[in-house]
């Protein structure tokens, strides 16, 4: 998918001429974390975000440098503190330079940017305008689309046997070499040793995601590579499928 798929197209945009007031006014009336900020010739110069707002004189939240770099000179940087919490005019506060996508930019290039640069959203631009917007919740509305629907399909132990180890072969993480996997009424019995423990977490989500799987039961045991103790598995039984993060429960007496 691409930015194109799955952004905001319904923008709620401010000037840099807008008053502080209401751009907060929209910020709460559309439940959104951020605007972008127009010219009059529709061209994008900045965004306007709840974290551009926080410091405030009127919160008394405005930011106050330590004795030691008052001393030291700071005068640029109080002078740009100081006009960004008292101003009443958008053009004060915003976030100039506002990174921005195409339409065709894919959205694991959007989400690498979002973590880069440790923005929500980034707008998306058309032959320089602005033409919409992708947010976090745009990508787990489209991740929502994509997830599977939970059900339990009817398929034979063996098939459900192949298919597991079909998943652990297709992974570079997983030592196949040292897992057991038995299966019985669709539940699924894993056994064996694991060189760490995240990949006791992991080998559980593999074989929940298999189709006809009802539920992993975790006989896998962790060897200390320093002290050689035996780790024996803190979660026998997980029932699948479930909600996110599936009960686990422990065994029974």
């Amino acid at each position: 998918m691409h930015a194109a798929d799955i952004m905001t197209h319904k923008l709620i945009t401010v000037t840099p001429q807008t008053s502080i007031k209401e751009a907060v006014t929209l910020l709460l009336q559309h439940a959104v974390s951020a605007l972008p900020v127009l010219s009059s010739g529709g061209e994008l110069v900045g965004i306007i975000s709840e974290g551009d707002l926080l410091r405030r004189t009127e919160l008394g939240t405005e930011r106050h440098l330590s004795r030691w770099r008052e001393l030291l000179g700071h005068q640029q940087q109080q002078a740009n503190d100081y006009a960004r919490a008292h101003t009443q005019r958008v053009a004060d506060a915003m976030t100039l330079g506002a990174i921005f996508v195409a339409p065709e930019v894919t959205l694991s290039e959007i989400v690498a940017l979002m973590e880069a640069h440790h923005v929500k959203r980034l707008p998306v631009i058309d032959k320089g305008k602005l033409v919409g917007i992708v947010s976090r919740a745009d990508l787990l509305r489209a991740l929502i689309c994509e997830l599977p629907a939970t059900c339990c399909e009817n398929v034979d132990d063996e098939n459900i046997r192949r298919s597991v180890h079909t998943q652990l072969d297709q992974q570079p993480w997983t030592p196949r070499a040292c897992i057991r996997v038995q299966v019985h009424d669709g539940m699924v019995t894993l056994a064996g040793t694991i060189r760490h423990q995240a990949e006791r977490a992991a080998l559980r989500v593999l074989v929940e995601n298999v189709a006809g799987v009802k539920g992993v039961i975790d006989q896998l045991v962790w060897v200390d590579p320093i002290f050689g103790s035996i780790v024996e598995p803190p979660v026998m039984f997980s029932e699948t499928p479930g909600p996110i993060g599936a009960l686990d429960k422990g065994p029974e007496t």
